[in-house]
């Protein structure tokens, strides 16, 4: 049986197109998570397939093109860009003799590297954890191997149940301690409302700007840099707009496509900002070649977390690097739609801010524009 090496940070990436997928910058985004993760891409692998095998993933022939591949650039690990069962992960493993790491897993672990906070520590652990659970049985077959020898022997229980029962007792434990902080954020956002205080939440997909643009708008100094879910943990500051209410920002963590699920449970309460804001200010790349499926995955997530009916600006970032002036859009009605923006130089950022002031003029009923916005 292969055994897992514990090191090596030498990867291979393979981003196939299953099921008649098409994606443009697949492979790339891949190569984007990996070294945000830390480790060096050393070569990628594409490829379509109708289906994924049940076994491998990747069809028998392609699992040894992917062995060559890996054998001549001498990678550690072998990444791929999509989730993988328990028992394909062995069995690429076996097959390749070496590790073999899933997006999900990928995903998880630059959530571990990027937490900061106490909640934001909980919310991985509780994700990772969710995700391991299922993965206990056909994964590790050495978990189901039964304790034995002097003053080892259990009272019948395999170290796969242990584990099992050990980790559900950690799950619970950690739900508990997350839903406590649920709790105190609802009554932080009952207070705001009560101060008459509008917030207004940065959503987009990883990497689009959310947090420098947060600091241009701010004068804040959240960490912000070029990789993926360079911010994980939430930030609230108040926002200066001449004329507007009183105004709360809040940066919340990036989207991506295939989002995992664990994730979105584990970071509920973190999400749960976006759909309890008065606005979004759905911050686009405006540069991205595929800024389009960008802008759908990210209206997908709001989706799901109960946040697509909240009303939404668009930012559309990066406008230098995209060869765009900084400028308003407004829709049929004339009411502000998209505003084009630099974070990163300033330009348009006075525009934005006057957005947000005809959106929620200082003059107006409080309560009256949560979900009527005023015509330009």
């Amino acid at each position: 049986m292969f055994e897992r090496p514990a090191g090596g940070d030498r990867a291979l990436v393979v981003a196939l197109e299953v099921d008649g997928e098409r994606r443009s910058g697949r492979r790339e985004e891949i190569a984007a998570l990996a070294a945000s993760a830390g480790a060096t891409v050393v070569g990628e692998l594409g490829g379509r397939r109708a289906r994924p095998d049940p076994a491998l993933f990747a069809g028998r022939g392609k699992v040894e093109e992917i062995a060559g591949r890996r054998r001549e650039s001498a990678a550690d690990l072998v990444i791929f860009d999509h989730a993988l069962s328990g028992v394909q992960q062995r069995n690429l493993e076996r097959a390749l003799e070496c590790r073999v790491v899933d997006r999900t897993s990928l995903i998880l672990d630059i959530f571990a590297q990027r937490a900061r906070s106490a909640e934001g520590k909980l919310q991985v652990e509780l994700a990772q954890l969710s995700h391991m659970a299922t993965r206990l049985v056909g994964g590790w077959t050495h978990l189901e191997r039964q304790k034995g020898g002097i003053g080892l022997r259990g009272p019948g229980e395999t170290q796969l149940e242990t584990d099992r029962r050990l980790i559900t007792h950690r799950v619970k434990l950690l739900r508990e301690r997350l839903r406590r902080v649920a709790t105190r954020r609802s009554t932080q956002n009952r207070a705001r409302q009560r101060a008459d205080l509008r917030t207004i939440a940065l959503i987009g997909y990883t990497n689009a700007g959310k947090s420098t643009l947060f600091n241009r708008l701010t004068g804040a100094r959240v960490y912000a840099a070029d990789q993926l879910f360079a911010t994980l943990d939430t930030t609230l500051r108040r926002v200066h707009a001449p004329g507007a209410q009183p105004l709360v920002l809040s940066d919340t963590v990036g989207f991506i496509h295939d989002l995992p699920h664990d994730l979105i449970a584990a970071f509920a309460a973190t999400l749960a900002e976006a759909g309890e804001a008065d606005l979004l200010l759905h911050v686009i790349d405006a540069s991205a070649p595929d800024r389009d499926l960008q802008v759908a995955a990210v209206q997908r997530l709001l989706t799901e977390i109960g946040a697509a009916g909240v009303p939404q600006i668009r930012v559309l970032n990066k406008c230098d690097l995209a060869g765009l002036e900084a400028g308003l859009e407004r829709d049929g009605c004339g009411t502000i739609c998209a505003v084009r923006v630099s974070a990163a130089t300033g330009a348009g950022i006075d525009l934005l801010r006057a957005a947000l002031a005809e959106r929620f003029p200082l003059d107006s009923n409080v309560h009256a524009t949560s979900t009527t916005a005023p015509s330009g």
